[in-house]
């Protein structure tokens, strides 16, 4: 399953530097995960200060 980002998301663009395949964009000031791109490799989660991405 891919990753998901929740609504504690600060929007500090830690998550969408550390995607390998660059699956996360800005969108509406929060960031999202593009499901079909996401590799589930967790790169996200582990540099988020907020825990937001998290596996669906």
């Amino acid at each position: 399953m891919a990753y998901k980002i929740s609504s504690e998301c600060i929007a500090c663009g830690a998550c969408a530097a550390e995607c390998p395949v660059s699956a996360i964009s800005e969108k509406d000031g929060q960031y999202v995960i593009n499901p079909d791109e996401c590799l589930d490799c967790g790169a996200c989660a582990g540099v988020c200060p907020v825990g937001a991405p998290a596996a669906e």
